[in-house]
Parts: C-alpha cells; sequence; structure tokens
C-alpha cells in the first residue's frame, strides 16, 4: 500500500483565520471572509476544511460547480460561490452562487431563475488586469443591464489581482476597481466588492467589502510568514536501505554517483505522487531530525535519499517530506524553489495524493 500520509492541522488552519481577521479587521471592521477552497482545499481536503471554518466565514469559493456539489453532499450548508463556470440547473440545486463574467452568461441565468420563479443572487465579475474572466468592455453598464434582468440580484462585483508583489501595477489594478465601484453605487446598487486574494491583504486599500484568502488559510503568504502556520505536514517511511561502495550508479540516467562509501535509502514516493521529477538531486527530506538529500532521479513510484550521515538509521523510520521534524523544517516553498515552481503547486501535488489524518483537538 502506499505509504504517503497527507496530516492536516485543522487547529494551524483556525490560528491562520484568525490571523487574516486580525490584519483586515482593524483596517475595515466590516469586512468579511470568503475563504478560498478550490483544488480540494489546495489539497488540505475541501469538506473538512470547510467544515472547520463554516461557521467562521461570509462564504466559500470553489472553482467549478463539481466542487460546490461534493460540499453540499456533504452537509455544508453556508454560501458557496462558483468562481469559474458556466452550469445553469446545478446552480438551482444546489443553491450555489454563480460568478457572471459576461452578459449572455447572466440571461441564461435569469431565463432559469424565472422558469423556477425563484430569484438568484450573483457575484459579477469585473476585469482590472488579469486578463482572464471579468467583464472589460463598459462594465458599468454591463453591469445595470444584469441588474435589470429578472429575478436576478447582484449580490457582490469582484475583481483578481494579477501580480500583487508589484506594488505600482496592484495600485493600478485597485484604481479601477474603485472607479467601477463609484459607478456601480451610483447606480444605486450596493453590493459586496472584493479583489483582495492572500497576496493582496497586504495593501489597505484593497480591503474592500471582502476578502478571498486561500494560500494564507494553509499558512503561506509572503509578509505574513511569522505569523501564519502550515496546516500541512507530508511524510513517508523508509522501505529499504543499500549501502554502496564509492562509484556506484543512482537511479534513471546516473544522475548521482556516490562519492564515497554511501547508504541510500529508498522511499516509496515519486512524481506519480505528486513529488516532483524537477526534485532530482536538489531536495532534500528529514530523517531522524536532519535534513538529508535526495539524490538521484525522482522515479514514477520510488525516491533515494542519502542516508550516509544518520546514525542508527533503519527501515520504517519516518521521512518528512514537508513539514517539521525536531528544529528542521521543510516548508512548501522550499520545495517550490528546488522545483521551480510555486507553492500552490506543491500543496496541491502532493496533498491530492497522500492519505490525508487531520488534527481536530481543541479546534474552536
Amino acid at each position: 500500500m502506499r505509504l504517503l500520509e497527507a496530516e492536516i492541522d485543522l487547529k494551524a488552519l483556525i490560528h491562520n483565520f484568525h490571523t487574516v481577521k486580525a490584519i483586515v479587521k482593524p483596517i475595515n471592521p466590516s469586512c468579511r471572509i470568503i475563504a478560498i477552497v478550490k483544488a480540494d482545499a489546495y489539497g488540505h481536503g475541501a469538506v473538512e476544511v470547510t467544515r472547520a471554518l463554516e461557521k467562521r466565514c461570509f462564504a466559500f469559493g470553489v472553482a467549478f460547480f463539481e466542487e460546490a456539489a461534493i460540499l453540499r453532499e456533504a452537509g455544508i450548508k453556508s454560501k458557496i460561490i462558483v468562481l469559474f463556470d458556466r452550469e445553469v440547473e446545478g446552480i438551482f440545486k444546489y443553491n450555489l452562487t454563480p460568478v457572471v463574467f459576461d452578459f449572455k452568461q447572466a440571461q441564461l441565468l435569469s431565463k432559469q431563475a424565472q422558469k423556477k420563479a425563484v430569484n438568484l443572487s450573483v457575484h459579477v465579475k469585473v476585469e482590472t488586469g488579469m486578463g482572464r474572466l471579468g467583464i472589460y468592455n463598459a462594465p458599468c453598464e454591463t453591469i445595470k443591464k444584469i441588474a435589470q434582468l429578472p429575478n436576478i440580484k447582484i449580490e457582490g462585483v469582484m475583481s483578481h489581482l494579477s501580480e500583487a508583489e508589484n506594488k505600482e501595477w496592484t495600485t493600478e489594478q485597485i484604481r479601477k476597481f474603485k472607479e467601477i465601484q463609484r459607478c456601480i453605487v451610483n447606480l444605486g446598487i450596493s453590493p459586496v466588492f472584493h479583489i483582495a486574494n492572500s497576496q493582496g491583504i497586504k495593501y489597505p486599500e484593497a480591503l474592500f467589502d471582502a476578502v478571498r484568502p486561500g494560500l494564507m488559510l494553509y499558512g503561506y503568504g509572503q509578509n505574513f510568514e511569522k505569523e501564519l502556520k502550515p496546516c500541512m505536514k507530508v511524510k513517508t517511511k523508509i522501505i529499504d536501505i543499500r549501502r554502496l561502495p564509492k562509484g556506484s550508479p543512482i537511479s534513471y540516467g546516473r544522475t548521482f554517483i556516490t562519492k564515497k562509501n554511501s547508504v541510500i535509502g529508498v522511499i516509496p514516493v515519486g512524481y506519480a505522487d505528486g513529488y516532483f521529477r524537477k526534485l532530482t538531486n536538489r531536495a532534500k527530506v528529514i530523517v531522524r531530525g536532519k535534513k538529508v538529500p535526495v539524490v538521484g532521479t525522482v522515479c514514477m513510484d520510488l525516491t533515494m535519499i542519502d542516508l550516509t550521515d544518520i546514525r542508527e538509521v533503519k527501515v520504517d523510520d519516518e521521512v518528512i517530506l514537508l513539514g517539521d521534524l525536531g528544529n528542521e523544517k521543510i516548508t512548501a516553498q522550499d520545495i517550490a524553489e528546488w522545483a521551480e515552481t510555486i507553492p500552490y503547486e506543491v500543496l496541491t501535488s502532493l496533498g491530492s495524493h497522500a492519505k490525508r489524518k487531520y488534527i481536530r483537538e481543541e479546534v474552536c
């Protein structure tokens, strides 16, 4: 069986939620939190994460209808905002809140709402510089037309920051969003405005009526690392130990040759488990409280590690791929740098392949 386990600390999740509140509330006391749980809560398990946060959030955000349906089937009653889907029938079946990003989509939802004799709340997405989804031609006029559609209520208006690490560009996006906000308010429409993702929360002027933290909830975020606690620890076990002479090749392509008599461990984790091939001869793991290097090419199901400097190591010893042990720690940011990617990809990849175990004690 797979010996890959992701330990998800729900206490850390709640801590991170309160950290977000502590940042935004002094600036905007009425600012609400839309917790982003798309991609199975960034690999942490959307159902369990949503249950832990359900009584604390204004709403939850998912990417697609199917993700929302899973939450509803699991008994989640809170507002769920579907960010990217053009689904119509399922929106009504599961009482979901769709994000509308063009007028035609709004018309289809209006027709279905009239047919079912119900009113539907929507959030409208406007383009401010992401170049992805959102109304970009005459946004105020389009929103006015949407507001006039039968059985449609504009509950929210949103946009998305494309480069929050760039202050100048982000300030320009916020300026555009404020212009749209003024226009909409002048039309007599009073929705919830929101633009800030995790990275955007550091900008006080981006804290409108709500924020949409994602990565921050799971323990990562530039400018807030000291306040946040990573929620995920990923671990496995050594399944074999080999004592090899100097000059022994390791794995495909002989990308690593032992420079001395070495002790090489084999762990049952590879790129099929979301442990990227790019980590070949770059990554480190923790064994018995010490960091040791990954050696040789990461295989589909197996990876080799150099245990030469670890005393009394044995088969079945625990190996930390992500997380801490003793005084050592490996973060998603560390793995992202080794793999030349971003922490989002690390968490969604490792978390989705591992068997999850949840720490719930004293979650309040």
